[in-house]
Protein backbone atom coordinates (compact mmCIF):
# COMPACT_ATOMS: atom_id res chain seq x y z
CA UNK A 1 0.00 0.00 0.00
CA UNK A 2 1.15 3.53 -0.78
CA UNK A 3 -0.13 7.13 -0.55
CA UNK A 4 -3.63 7.79 0.62
CA UNK A 5 -6.29 9.78 -1.15
CA UNK A 6 -9.46 10.54 0.77
CA UNK A 7 -8.44 8.00 3.42
CA UNK A 8 -7.90 5.23 0.88
CA UNK A 9 -4.51 3.76 0.05
CA UNK A 10 -3.28 2.51 -3.29
CA UNK A 11 -3.27 -1.25 -3.63
CA UNK A 12 -1.33 -3.68 -5.78
CA UNK A 13 -3.87 -5.32 -8.08
CA UNK A 14 -2.93 -8.17 -10.43
CA UNK A 15 -4.90 -9.51 -13.36
CA UNK A 16 -4.26 -11.00 -16.78
CA UNK A 17 -4.72 -8.62 -19.70
CA UNK A 18 -4.57 -9.93 -23.25
CA UNK A 19 -2.74 -13.04 -22.08
CA UNK A 20 -0.13 -11.26 -19.91
CA UNK A 21 -0.11 -11.01 -16.12
CA UNK A 22 -0.14 -7.33 -15.15
CA UNK A 23 0.08 -5.55 -11.81
CA UNK A 24 -1.33 -2.08 -11.25
CA UNK A 25 -0.84 0.23 -8.30
CA UNK A 26 -4.16 1.99 -7.99
CA UNK A 27 -6.82 3.17 -5.62
CA UNK A 28 -9.28 0.28 -5.21
CA UNK A 29 -12.21 2.31 -6.54
CA UNK A 30 -10.26 3.70 -9.50
CA UNK A 31 -11.95 2.82 -12.76
CA UNK A 32 -10.62 -0.17 -14.69
CA UNK A 33 -10.86 2.03 -17.79
CA UNK A 34 -8.35 4.52 -16.38
CA UNK A 35 -5.92 1.83 -15.26
CA UNK A 36 -6.03 0.17 -18.69
CA UNK A 37 -5.49 3.44 -20.54
CA UNK A 38 -3.11 5.30 -18.22
CA UNK A 39 -1.03 2.66 -16.44
CA UNK A 40 -1.05 -0.13 -19.01
CA UNK A 41 -1.09 2.14 -22.09
CA UNK A 42 -3.93 0.14 -23.67
CA UNK A 43 -5.56 3.15 -25.28
CA UNK A 44 -7.74 1.18 -27.68
CA UNK A 45 -10.40 1.09 -24.98
CA UNK A 46 -12.22 4.43 -25.31
CA UNK A 47 -14.17 6.57 -22.90
CA UNK A 48 -17.43 7.79 -24.35
CA UNK A 49 -19.93 8.75 -21.68
CA UNK A 50 -18.22 7.61 -18.46
CA UNK A 51 -21.62 6.43 -17.20
CA UNK A 52 -21.97 2.94 -18.68
CA UNK A 53 -24.49 4.06 -21.30
CA UNK A 54 -22.53 3.99 -24.58
CA UNK A 55 -20.38 0.84 -24.52
CA UNK A 56 -17.26 2.53 -25.93
CA UNK A 57 -15.21 1.27 -22.99
CA UNK A 58 -16.40 -2.34 -23.26
CA UNK A 59 -13.91 -5.09 -22.48
CA UNK A 60 -14.29 -8.80 -21.80
CA UNK A 61 -13.70 -9.66 -18.15
CA UNK A 62 -13.66 -13.39 -17.49
CA UNK A 63 -15.58 -13.79 -20.75
CA UNK A 64 -18.32 -11.33 -19.78
CA UNK A 65 -18.82 -8.05 -21.62
CA UNK A 66 -18.45 -5.17 -19.13
CA UNK A 67 -18.27 -1.39 -19.27
CA UNK A 68 -14.81 -0.71 -17.88
CA UNK A 69 -15.87 2.81 -16.81
CA UNK A 70 -18.15 1.19 -14.21
CA UNK A 71 -15.76 -1.47 -12.89
CA UNK A 72 -13.63 -0.57 -9.86
CA UNK A 73 -10.14 -1.91 -10.58
CA UNK A 74 -10.16 -3.89 -7.33
CA UNK A 75 -12.98 -5.97 -8.84
CA UNK A 76 -10.56 -7.02 -11.59
CA UNK A 77 -8.16 -8.67 -9.08
CA UNK A 78 -7.33 -12.15 -10.41
CA UNK A 79 -9.53 -11.79 -13.49
CA UNK A 80 -8.76 -12.26 -17.16
CA UNK A 81 -9.39 -9.20 -19.32
CA UNK A 82 -9.42 -8.90 -23.09
CA UNK A 83 -9.23 -5.45 -24.69
CA UNK A 84 -9.39 -4.57 -28.37
CA UNK A 85 -5.59 -4.93 -28.49
CA UNK A 86 -5.93 -8.55 -27.38
CA UNK A 87 -8.12 -9.71 -30.27
CA UNK A 88 -5.46 -9.56 -32.96
CA UNK A 89 -2.79 -12.25 -33.12
CA UNK A 90 0.45 -10.37 -33.69
CA UNK A 91 0.03 -8.49 -36.96
CA UNK A 92 -2.97 -10.62 -37.98
CA UNK A 93 -6.28 -8.90 -37.31
CA UNK A 94 -9.17 -10.78 -35.75
CA UNK A 95 -11.91 -11.71 -38.25
CA UNK A 96 -14.17 -9.06 -36.67
CA UNK A 97 -11.55 -6.35 -37.06
CA UNK A 98 -11.12 -7.29 -40.72
CA UNK A 99 -14.87 -7.34 -41.33
CA UNK A 100 -15.34 -3.92 -39.68
CA UNK A 101 -12.67 -2.51 -42.00
CA UNK A 102 -14.03 -4.23 -45.10
CA UNK A 103 -17.66 -3.29 -44.45
CA UNK A 104 -17.07 0.29 -43.31
CA UNK A 105 -18.20 -0.48 -39.77
CA UNK A 106 -15.65 1.95 -38.30
CA UNK A 107 -15.84 5.67 -38.87
CA UNK A 108 -14.73 8.04 -36.11
CA UNK A 109 -13.42 5.10 -34.04
CA UNK A 110 -14.77 6.01 -30.60
CA UNK A 111 -17.37 3.22 -30.48
CA UNK A 112 -15.46 0.74 -32.63
CA UNK A 113 -13.44 -1.10 -29.94
CA UNK A 114 -16.54 -1.58 -27.81
CA UNK A 115 -18.62 -2.64 -30.80
CA UNK A 116 -16.01 -5.20 -31.82
CA UNK A 117 -15.72 -6.63 -28.30
CA UNK A 118 -19.53 -6.78 -27.98
CA UNK A 119 -19.56 -8.58 -31.34
CA UNK A 120 -16.87 -11.02 -30.17
CA UNK A 121 -18.93 -11.73 -27.05
CA UNK A 122 -21.99 -12.32 -29.22
CA UNK A 123 -20.19 -14.62 -31.68
CA UNK A 124 -18.64 -16.61 -28.82
CA UNK A 125 -22.15 -17.49 -27.67
CA UNK A 126 -23.92 -17.52 -31.04
CA UNK A 127 -21.54 -18.37 -33.89
CA UNK A 128 -24.25 -17.89 -36.54
CA UNK A 129 -26.48 -15.10 -35.22
CA UNK A 130 -29.53 -13.75 -36.99
CA UNK A 131 -29.70 -10.04 -37.80
CA UNK A 132 -32.06 -9.60 -34.85
CA UNK A 133 -29.60 -11.38 -32.54
CA UNK A 134 -26.81 -9.11 -33.81
CA UNK A 135 -28.93 -6.02 -33.07
CA UNK A 136 -29.70 -7.34 -29.60
CA UNK A 137 -26.05 -8.24 -28.98
CA UNK A 138 -24.99 -4.69 -29.85
CA UNK A 139 -27.84 -2.95 -28.04
CA UNK A 140 -25.60 -1.68 -25.23
CA UNK A 141 -23.30 0.12 -27.67
CA UNK A 142 -24.05 3.49 -29.23
CA UNK A 143 -22.70 4.84 -32.51
CA UNK A 144 -23.28 8.36 -33.75
CA UNK A 145 -21.60 8.00 -37.17
CA UNK A 146 -22.57 4.86 -39.07
CA UNK A 147 -26.31 4.44 -38.64
CA UNK A 148 -25.50 0.85 -37.57
CA UNK A 149 -26.14 -0.85 -40.93
CA UNK A 150 -22.41 -1.21 -41.72
CA UNK A 151 -21.74 -2.46 -38.19
CA UNK A 152 -24.47 -5.10 -38.41
CA UNK A 153 -23.21 -6.07 -41.86
CA UNK A 154 -19.65 -6.40 -40.47
CA UNK A 155 -20.75 -8.73 -37.66
CA UNK A 156 -22.78 -10.87 -40.10
CA UNK A 157 -19.78 -10.98 -42.47
CA UNK A 158 -17.43 -12.00 -39.65
CA UNK A 159 -19.83 -14.81 -38.70
CA UNK A 160 -19.87 -16.00 -42.34
CA UNK A 161 -16.07 -15.91 -42.54
CA UNK A 162 -15.75 -17.88 -39.31
CA UNK A 163 -18.05 -20.64 -40.56
CA UNK A 164 -16.14 -20.88 -43.84
CA UNK A 165 -12.73 -21.05 -42.15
Amino acid sequence: MTHSREGCAKAEISFTVNGELKTAHAYPMERLLDVLRQQLQLTGTKEGCGEGECGSCSVLMDGILVNSCLVPVLQAQGSTIVTIEGLATGETLHVLQEAFLDCGGAQCGICTPGMILASAHLLNGKPEPTIEEIREGLSGNLCRCTGYSQIIEAVAEAARRRTIA
